[in-house]
C-alpha cells in the first residue's frame, strides 16, 4: 500500500497550481463581481494540456493517469471552481465518457480536439423538470432515416454558451410506445445519447445570470428545435443512454470531490494565516481554543476528503467501477467545503462577510457542490443501496479502460 506521488503526480500538481495561483488568483475577484468567465482560461487550459489531462496521447491528451485528474482538480478548485467545473463537463461528463463510449471513428473525430483543446464539450442531462430523477427527461429524438430528429431543452448545464460539443441524453423510446416498436420497459431503457455540435441549425443556448455562487463559471440552457443529428453520433447503442449518463456522473462526481477538497484546503490556509495575525485580547486569535478547534476540523476534513477521492482514483487507475467509493468522496467532500467555508467566514469575523476575502467566494461557489452531480440526499441513498445489499455494480457493456502507461504515453 503506497500513499505516496509519483514524481509525474507532483508535476501535474505543480504546474496546475502554478497556472492557478500566477494567472487566475489575480483576476478571479474582478470577473466573478462582473459575474463573466475569465476570458483566457479555457484557451490558457487547452495550451497547458489541462483539457486533455488523462486522455491517451494517440488521442490527443496528455497521458497521464486518473489520480492526476482528481489532483488537477483539488489545485483549480482552490483557487476558483469555475475551473473545476470545466473539468467537470468538458472532461467528466464528455471527453471521459466518449473515451469509455465511444467507437474509434467517434474517438478520432470528436475526443481528439476536445483532449487537444480545440474544441470544449459540455454534459446536458439536465432538464427544467428533471435533475435528480435523469429517467423522467422530456427531450426527445426519433429516428428518420440516417439521422435523428432531436427536440427539447436542457437547463443548467455549464459552458452551455461556450461549449461547441455537447453530450447529450433524450428519450428514442418512451415508455408508453409509439406504435411502432414495443414500448420500453421502464424510462431509463428509452434514453439514448448522442455527440451534437452545438453550432448546428436550430440549436440555441444561452447563460443563466443571478447565481448564487460560480459567477466566474458559464451556467445556461441550451434548447433543440428540430436538430439534424447523423445516427454515427450517438453514443453507445439505442437504449443505454441511462447507462452512459450514470458512467459520466461517476466521472463528473469524481472529480467534483477533488475540486472540493481544494476548496476545504483553501479554507483550511486562509483561517491559518488569518488567525497567526489577527488579534484580540492581546493575543493572535490563533491561540484561542474555539479557534484551534474549527481550524483543526478543517485540517481533518481535509486529510479525509484527500484521501477519499485518491482512493477512487487508484480504483480508476485499476480499471474498477467505484461508484459507491466516489459517492463517499464526493457527499463527504462536498458538505466539509460548505462547513469549512462557513468555519473560515467566522474566523475571519466581519472581513469574512465581505468579499475583500476569498472566504466568502469560497462559501457562494461551495454550496452548488451538495446539489449539482447528484446532491447529497442522492448520495445518501446510493450508499444506503449498496449497504443493504440492494445495490450492486452491473458489467456495463463499455468500462472505463484501466490506466496503462505504455498504452497511454503511446
Amino acid at each position: 500500500m503506497d500513499f505516496s506521488l509519483s514524481p509525474e503526480h507532483q508535476m501535474v500538481q505543480k504546474m496546475v497550481r502554478d497556472f492557478a495561483q500566477k494567472e487566475i488568483a489575480p483576476v478571479i475577484k474582478e470577473y466573478d463581481r462582473k459575474q463573466e468567465p475569465i476570458p483566457f482560461a479555457l484557451k490558457r487550459m487547452g495550451e497547458l494540456g489541462i483539457l486533455g489531462i488523462c486522455i491517451p496521447v494517440k488521442y490527443g491528451g496528455q497521458g497521464m493517469d486518473y489520480i492526476s485528474l482528481g489532483l488537477t482538480c483539488e489545485e483549480l478548485e482552490a483557487v476558483d471552481t469555475s475551473l473545476r467545473v470545466v473539468m467537470s463537463v468538458h472532461m467528466g461528463l464528455c471527453a471521459m465518457n466518449l473515451f469509455q463510449w465511444g467507437t474509434e471513428e467517434q474517438k478520432q473525430k470528436f475526443l481528439v480536439p476536445l483532449a487537444k483543446g480545440e474544441k470544449i464539450g459540455c454534459g446536458a442531462f439536465t432538464e427544467p423538470g428533471a435533475g435528480s430523477d435523469v429517467a423522467a427527461m422530456t427531450a426527445s429524438a426519433k429516428r428518420d432515416g440516417d439521422h435523428y430528429i432531436l427536440n427539447g431543452e436542457k437547463k443548467w448545464i455549464s459552458l452551455a454558451s461556450l461549449a461547441d460539443l455537447a453530450m447529450v441524453t433524450v428519450k428514442t423510446n418512451p415508455s408508453t410506445g409509439s406504435g411502432q416498436r414495443p414500448a420500453a420497459r421502464k424510462p431509463s431503457e428509452g434514453l439514448s445519447t448522442f455527440i451534437i455540435d452545438l453550432h448546428s441549425p436550430g440549436v440555441k443556448t444561452g447563460d443563466i445570470h443571478g447565481k448564487l455562487g460560480v459567477r466566474a463559471g458559464s451556467t445556461g440552457w441550451i434548447s433543440f428545435t428540430d436538430v439534424k443529428v447523423p445516427v454515427a453520433n450517438r453514443i453507445g447503442e439505442e437504449g443505454e443512454g441511462f447507462k452512459i449518463t450514470m458512467a459520466g456522473f461517476d466521472h463528473g462526481r469524481y472529480t467534483v470531490a477533488a475540486g472540493a477538497t481544494g476548496i476545504v484546503r483553501a479554507c483550511l490556509e486562509a483561517s491559518v494565516s488569518y488567525a497567526k495575525t489577527r488579534k484580540t485580547f492581546g493575543k493572535p486569535i490563533a491561540e484561542h481554543q474555539l479557534i484551534q478547534e474549527k481550524i483543526a476540523k478543517m485540517s481533518q476534513d481535509h486529510e479525509i476528503a484527500r484521501l477519499l477521492y485518491l482512493q477512487a482514483g487508484w480504483l480508476k487507475n485499476l480499471g474498477k467501477r467505484c461508484t459507491r467509493e466516489i459517492s463517499f468522496a464526493k457527499k463527504f467532500a462536498t458538505e466539509a467545503s460548505f462547513s469549512a467555508a462557513t468555519e473560515a467566514i467566522q474566523i475571519h469575523g466581519a472581513y469574512g462577510f465581505s468579499d475583500e476575502y476569498d472566504v466568502e467566494r469560497y462559501l457562494r461557489n461551495s454550496k452548488g457542490a451538495v446539489i449539482y452531480e447528484g446532491s447529497s440526499e442522492i448520495q445518501s441513498l446510493i450508499q444506503a443501496g449498496y449497504a443493504l445489499g440492494e445495490r450492486t455494480d452491473k458489467p456495463l457493456r463499455c468500462e472505463l479502460p484501466a490506466y496503462d502507461e505504455e498504452y497511454w504515453q503511446s
